[in-house]
């Protein structure tokens, strides 16, 4: 069985905020006790809406943020408390890919130098190979000497991804944190990123955590996939049965506003009202105000994971009352 490259076990991450402007500060439980695995060489997809704590885990995931609670474990061991040499050295082998590349390159320093400076950093070679490197990983990630020589603002929004991509890479990582990747490039430059990272994973056995809203991609490029909501996951399994056969009324939602190509029409949930404040957590389940299949107990008890027999975990109090659905497609 292939062993478990990053393990989260019941994580928790909380912030302060104030309710105006000089009202009191109240905590804001970001990520509640989330716990997934993710194997070698595959990827983990994290969805749901925007607030929900996926961008808040990854971070974690990272060492980035410490956890208020839990346990983040990368190849078997916890992660080394922060700024100390062994958590330089892991950090090494774990990147992310940021939304957004223009922000997350520096202006004034061409592509070559960026992409270098990992190297530079961590003093991995000899100073006069380390062109020579980059180079050749602009090349793996699809990009020219000409390229290396370009400011960020000269480059178009895909080929800034790429260099985003090689600089994470250059450092030959375990892990890659993908968040949002691609939702700032336009539809064919997404394809063509996304294929990238395909190809990329295969031929350098990478693991990914893919932060993502956009299912059909989720579709295409992960194994598995966990729906957050709120801050805690409501449903965690196979992507093809859980895309196909979505058992949590909020993946449902999510599962029917996808649009298919060929149909021009398609039955979607639309859910009432907008998700909750997070700092005014409702009680229970914390999806029960929007749920359109809500229980009593539902605004009373946080619901517990039900395993069902495809492996799926899913935490919802009706879950053994569902009807059975046709497969849905993505």
């Amino acid at each position: 069985m292939t062993a478990n490259i990053l393990e989260l076990h019941g994580i928790s991450r909380s912030y302060t905020t104030r309710l105006g402007l000089f009202g009191r500060k109240v905590p804001v439980r970001a990520v509640d006790d989330v716990s997934l695995s993710l194997q070698q060489g595959q990827t983990l997809a994290l969805v749901g809406e925007s607030g929900s704590g996926k961008s808040t885990t990854g971070r974690v995931a990272l060492g980035l943020e410490r956890p208020d609670g839990g346990r983040v474990l990368f190849r078997g061991a916890e992660l080394p408390a922060t700024d100390t040499q062994a958590w330089r050295r892991t950090r090494a082998q774990m990147q992310m890919i940021y939304q957004d590349p223009l922000a997350a390159l520096d202006r004034r320093l061409t592509i070559l130098e960026q992409v270098r400076e990992p190297l530079d950093v961590h003093e991995v070679g000899a100073p006069s190979e380390r062109d020579d490197k980059a180079l050749a990983m602009l090349d793996a990630v699809g990009l020219s000497a000409s390229h290396a020589k370009s400011l960020p603002s000269e480059l178009s929004g895909g080929q800034r991804q790429r260099a985003v991509l090689a600089r994470a890479l250059i450092m030959q990582p375990a892990l890659l944190v993908c968040d949002e990747p691609v939702s700032a490039l336009d539809v064919s430059i997404q394809a063509q990123v996304v294929n990238l990272l395909m190809d990329l994973q295969k031929d350098l056995h990478l693991s990914l955590l893919f932060i993502s809203h956009d299912l059909k991609v989720v579709r295409q490029i992960s194994q598995r996939v966990a729906v957050m909501y709120l801050g805690r996951i409501v449903e965690y399994g196979d992507t093809n049965d859980l895309l196909a056969k979505p058992a949590h009324p909020y993946t449902k939602a999510l599962v029917s506003a996808v649009p298919v190509a060929g149909r021009r029409t398609r039955e979607r949930i639309i859910l009432k009202g907008e998700p909750p404040n997070p700092a005014a957590r409702p009680t229970g389940c914390a999806f029960h105000p929007r749920c359109p299949i809500a229980r009593r107990e539902c605004a009373r008890i946080s619901p517990s994971f039900s395993i069902l027999p495809d492996g799926r975990t899913v935490a919802c109090h009706a879950v053994e009352a569902m009807p059975q659905t046709e497969e849905i497609e993505v």
